[in-house]
């Protein structure tokens, strides 16, 4: 059996992740509340659907400094692996607020086209400028601040700000048209620009979160490079019974059985695991679970199990 942990880098990254967000849910949460004052005061609702983006912000990166607390917990007799995986139940959560959101925007932005009420354009200006400045700002601090590119919960945290980027955007464009034309009706149409942009962010992370739970190979790990870089080694005859998953963002673990030469000693046995466990972690497997199989005991199975009730996956070693 064969492990293999990148823990110190992954502990620092998580840190820096934490940090990082609990600085952005405290910018957002705060210009959160004067976006809702705002929008309401002018009748804007590109603002006020901008800062509905913004409270789904606020509590995505709320449960995002959750799931990387809750994470942190030592892995006991009741979950083996920690709590690891709550940020991925975190980035499912954000990723369906992030398009139940997106429905309510395009519904008020419809009902809104047959009656577009009076909008204070000059005010709706300010505020939605303001609001660019602040997601500007929070999108900065998470890509330099935090792993925005291979940890889910960051990224759904981070594309949460940049739809709300896009949305304080439209929300400018559609004062401008008010204020200059007087056409009312921008207000809505940036609305519905904006849901559909959150719409598009949503599905995505929830897309990948869920492929994540469902144990589907990690997107950065390439199935036919780990089987070939397995089999290459002399003493590997057969492999099979293969499985990667994720068990949380930048962790993948893989679990195989190898069929060996049956006159393998023990010490030529535990070079080739450890020969074989720095191989997989340069292709992107931080912890690797390998059984070691004589060829008398060979079994006529395909790479990738079968879980089929009637096969008896027990050998004998």
């Amino acid at each position: 059996m064969g492990h293999s942990h990148d823990g110190h880098s992954h502990d620092h990254t998580h840190g820096a992740n934490k940090k990082t967000l609990l600085l952005a849910f405290s910018m957002i949460t705060i210009y959160m509340i004067v976006e809702v004052v705002g929008g309401y005061i002018t009748n804007s609702l590109a603002l006020l659907s901008d800062a509905g983006h913004m409270l789904s912000d606020a509590i995505s990166l709320g449960v995002g400094v959750l799931a990387f607390t809750f994470s942190e917990k030592v892995a006991n007799n009741r979950n083996t692996y920690g709590y690891k995986r709550f940020e991925i139940l975190a980035a499912v959560f954000n990723g369906v607020t992030l398009i139940l959101i997106a429905v309510f925007i395009c519904v008020e932005a419809i009902k809104r086209f047959s009656n577009p009420p009076e909008v204070s354009s000059s005010g709706m200006l300010i505020i939605a400028f303001i609001g660019l400045l602040v997601n500007v700002l929070v999108a900065w601090i998470l890509m330099r601040g935090g792993d925005t590119h291979d940890n889910l919960n960051m990224r759904a945290a981070f594309l949460h700000v940049i739809s709300d980027m896009l949305g304080s955007i439209g929300a400018i464009i559609a004062a401008i048209l008010i204020m200059f034309f007087g056409w009312e009706w921008a207000d809505p149409v940036a609305s519905i620009i904006v849901a559909l942009l959150v719409l598009t962010s949503g599905w995505r992370v929830t897309r990948d979160s869920v492929h994540v739970l469902m144990e589907g190979t990690p997107s950065n790990i390439e199935l036919d490079e780990i089987i070939s870089t397995i089999r290459e080694s002399k003493e590997v005859i057969d492999l099979h019974d293969l499985h990667i998953w994720t068990i949380t963002s930048g962790q993948n673990a893989l679990s195989c059985h190898i069929v060996v030469d049956g006159a393998l000693t023990i010490k030529e046995g535990q070079n080739f695991l450890q020969t074989l466990e720095h191989k997989l972690h340069h292709l992107g497997i931080g912890h690797m679970t390998v059984q070691l199989e004589m060829d008398s005991h060979k079994h006529e199975n395909t790479i990738l199990c079968n879980l089929d009730s009637n096969q008896d996956h027990h050998h004998k070693h």
